[in-house]
């Protein structure tokens, strides 16, 4: 059933039923406590006043806004985690990015796809690179949907294939589009042109673990 009031500490549902919820996660929120005291407050935190029951399916990066899914009983989770690392869980994201990307049509521009392998830059942890020789295959699809000419940037619409560690932001910068905001992966001009990340996972769609039926939930980009 689709909530439209806050629950617990700000945390909206968009989606609740017996084995599982959807839930609006603002950024800058820890999806799962970091370790020290100042990292305690995290969205399964603020769920789990609520939902007592609440259970970590997926995460998104603590700059990132968007849906997180999570289940209510370890058959739904263990369901659910099934979906996700079978690729059977469809998500999209919304991102701003530096220049003028790709063609828009009507509906968006044509799919396009960014294909370079992700690795650990140990060095720089938590930090990713794009490794030829030990990076782990990573695909991401995306397409244009408006140009903003006065500012040089692009609103674009984003589909990750495979779920690597900000993968979304590193192939964006590696070819040379970096999302507005983002404090590791882009330039200082790039990072000051926005007051946070501007990548929000705006779509989810998968099987409900229990009954089969498609659910498909979104939540619109606030930039």
């Amino acid at each position: 059933m689709p909530l439209e009031e806050p629950a617990g500490h700000g945390v909206l549902a968009v989606y609740e039923d017996a084995d599982l919820l959807v839930l609006q996660k603002p950024p800058g929120l820890l999806c799962v406590p970091g370790r020290g005291p100042d990292k305690q407050d995290c969205l399964s935190a603020r769920a789990q006043q609520h939902w007592p029951d609440a259970l970590i399916v997926h995460r998104l990066d603590q700059a990132t806004s968007g849906l997180v899914l999570m289940a209510r009983h370890l058959d739904a989770q263990r369901r659910l985690s099934h979906a996700f690392a079978e690729r059977q869980v469809h998500k999209r994201y919304q991102a701003v990015v530096k220049g003028l990307l790709g063609e828009v049509g009507e509906i968006g521009g044509a799919w396009n796809d960014i294909d370079l392998p992700i690795a650990a830059d140990w060095e720089r942890r938590p930090l990713r690179i794009i490794d030829h020789a030990l990076g782990k295959p990573s695909l991401t699809r995306w397409r244009a949907l408006t140009h903003d000419p006065a500012t040089q940037t692009t609103r674009i619409e984003l589909e990750p294939v495979t779920g690597r560690t900000h993968q979304l932001r590193v192939h964006l910068a590696a070819i040379g589009h970096p999302i507005l905001g983002d404090a590791l992966y882009a330039d200082a001009a790039t990072q000051a042109q926005a007051p946070r990340l501007l990548l929000h996972a705006s779509d989810l769609a998968f099987a409900h673990p229990a009954t089969g039926a498609w659910l498909a939930l979104e939540w619109a980009a606030n930039f």
